[in-house]
């Protein structure tokens, strides 16, 4: 998802950047009663995305949802769109969570049984809170912020090293250009089973789908 740079003429007629709304906390929670505070408000606006969606989503009814007043949240928040920021960073959290795990997992494994691992991973981490990942991916564009660039270069880290400790198993080719094709590959097929259905796919279809994922992928290695 992109934020999409919008321009407006100035009265002098020059074009002008317009000016995006800040997506980063006023400050952070180091004691437990800010700390619940600002857990309440994340879990409000993800509860609201879900729910009412963006446009219902202001700074009043998040509050409202949260238990908090408005001024409580300003005091951890600008507006709106740093929740929902902060809403995307805890997401991403989650996920990079059992992607670490998983690496851990299949670092001695051959390619064949650590790609099949890494591809049920990724279409069962992508099914955390389904109906959130979803919004998050249609709606929050507008928010201006969806900062996955940081994860994206830790898996790509993490497929190239494990690539490059099995090297022996690979034919002649570019570490770099196969993590990222591996890492494309994977991860578009998780994000659409998430877009594309409204439930985990069955056990059956799931089978399906990680092992024909994994015959792509392993083809394209060997």
């Amino acid at each position: 998802m992109r934020a999409i740079t919008r321009f407006f003429h100035s009265h002098s007629g020059a074009p002008t950047l317009a000016r995006k709304p800040p997506t980063k906390p006023r400050k952070n929670a180091s004691q437990a009663r800010s700390r619940a505070t600002v857990d309440a408000l994340v879990e409000a606006t993800a509860r609201i995305l879900v729910r009412e969606g963006f446009e219902k989503a202001s700074t009043n009814r998040i509050a409202e949802v949260a238990g908090v007043s408005v001024g409580s949240l300003y005091q951890y928040f600008p507006g709106k769109e740093a929740l929902v920021a902060a809403v995307i960073d805890r997401h991403n959290d989650e996920i990079m969570k059992i992607v670490r795990a998983a690496f851990v997992e299949v670092a001695d494994m051959p390619i064949e049984a650590a790609v099949h691992r890494l591809v049920t991973v990724a279409i069962e981490s992508h099914h955390i809170n389904p109906k959130l990942h979803r919004v998050l991916d249609e709606q929050i564009p507008r928010a201006g912020k969806l900062d996955v660039e940081a994860s994206s270069r830790e898996v790509h880290a993490l497929v190239r090293a494990y690539l490059a400790s099995h090297a022996e198993e690979l034919r002649k080719i570019d570490l770099d250009l196969a993590a990222f094709v591996c890492v494309s590959t994977i991860e578009a097929i998780a994000h659409n089973t998430v877009l594309n259905r409204a439930e985990m796919p069955s056990e059956k279809m799931m089978k399906t789908l990680v092992d024909e994922t994994t015959r792509m992928v392993v083809g394209f290695l060997k």
